[in-house]
């Protein structure tokens, strides 16, 4: 089994906790950082930009995406373009449709041509990746999220549709595949063997990091251990 440090596939912290943003930022293993209006929200954010900024003072050096929350493509892009001017690092996440059914392709290629760092989101679909491989800029860095976790929770095996979108996108060099939504340690390492450049991973289950290798009879002990406490603590009695 691999150490996560001679893993290819880099790893984000995708969150909306300053503490936690920040305890993962300060890790080298951690590459980048997302986040989304609903893990904000869940954190208790109720000043988009005031957050942005907080966060954006403390970390310059990995790339940060945020994302848009209009409904509406003409003010996706004033919204944009207002969040690309906050620093050189951060990539603007774009939902891959809006709440119509609308795609977001016409805004992602004007987006692109401005030279706008996009983080293209919520995809699921082969179709999906290929409509936005074909209008991101190939020169200009730029993100494509691949929901396989949520894809997971459908009873469908992500990996080959992964695989796939690796492939598709050779087509755009300064690109790179997101592995969105990872609901286990191990989807890193799948991630990792496809040749997947990038997986968004949580805090929890970046806590899980020290299991990797674990022997599995002393975990099957420990497990033990822990039923008989709790046990223990409840005062259960028969």
């Amino acid at each position: 089994m691999k150490k996560i440090e001679d893993l290819q596939v880099k790893i984000f912290a995708d969150g909306a906790d300053k503490s936690g943003m920040l305890e993962m930022y300060a890790k080298p293993f951690i590459k980048g950082l997302t986040t989304n209006p609903t893990l904000m929200r869940k954190a208790g954010i109720t000043d988009y930009k005031a957050f942005a900024k907080v966060i954006l003072a403390e970390i310059k050096d990995k790339p940060l995406s945020f994302e848009v929350f209009s409904d509406d493509f003409s003010d996706m892009e004033r919204q944009a373009l207002e969040i690309a001017s906050w620093g050189a690092n951060v990539y603007v996440k774009i939902p891959v449709t809006n709440t119509k059914r609308e795609t977001c392709y016409a805004l992602v290629k004007k987006l692109a041509s401005q030279k706008v760092k996009l983080n293209v989101t919520a995809l699921m679909t082969l179709t999906q990746v290929r409509d936005v491989v074909a209008v991101l800029d190939p020169d200009v860095p730029s993100y494509v999220s691949v929901f396989a976790g949520r894809i997971a929770d459908t009873a469908r095996d992500p990996v080959p549709l992964m695989a796939a979108a690796v492939e598709i996108l050779k087509m755009v060099p300064a690109a790179e595949l997101i592995w969105a939504s990872p609901r286990e340690l191990l989807n890193i390492f799948q991630a990792d063997e496809i040749g997947c450049h990038v997986i968004t991973v949580t805090n929890d289950i970046l806590k899980k990091l020290v299991l990797v290798g674990k022997d599995l009879s002393d975990y099957s002990l420990d497990t033990v251990k822990m039923f008989y406490k709790d046990a223990l603590e409840a005062g259960y009695n028969l």
